[in-house]
């Protein structure tokens, strides 16, 4: 995290003038956990702290905002199971081109959406799931 906030601070003169963006990405795992991933979701938690400080530091000329993704399958080879998406609100697992398509819709920001966090899981942090 503390690399992001270096690179930031490197590229800001450049992301002004040119009006840019800084999407960061974070994970579900800010806001929710599972036993034994304490550092891991820190680290989100920070990724997501870090967004909204920059958003206000580098305003109005750069606009930052962050990406929080669930369960996005990555592995070409797995194969979802009826039973995982159907725990989705979606009714399907993510995948990576959900991801791009949120940073493609924050890259066409016109320059009000800053400082967000756009939860990209398909429905599941809303969805009350009892064992």
């Amino acid at each position: 995290m503390i690399y992001q906030n270096i690179l930031s601070k490197e590229f800001a003169l450049m992301l002004k003038q040119s009006k840019g963006h800084i999407i960061n990405i974070s994970s579900t795992r800010a806001s929710m956990s599972e036993s034994r991933t304490e550092a891991y979701s820190a680290s989100k938690g920070g990724i997501s702290s870090l967004t909204h400080a920059l958003a206000i530091t580098l305003s109005p000329d750069v606009k930052v905002n962050s990406i929080s993704p669930g369960w996005i399958n990555t592995n070409e080879e797995y194969l979802p199971t009826k039973i995982d998406m159907a725990q989705h609100p979606s009714g399907r697992v993510g995948i990576p081109n959900d991801i791009v398509d949120t940073v493609k819709f924050l890259l066409k920001n016109r320059g009000f959406i800053t400082g967000s966090d756009f939860v990209i899981d398909g429905g599941m942090t809303k969805k009350m799931i009892y064992v």
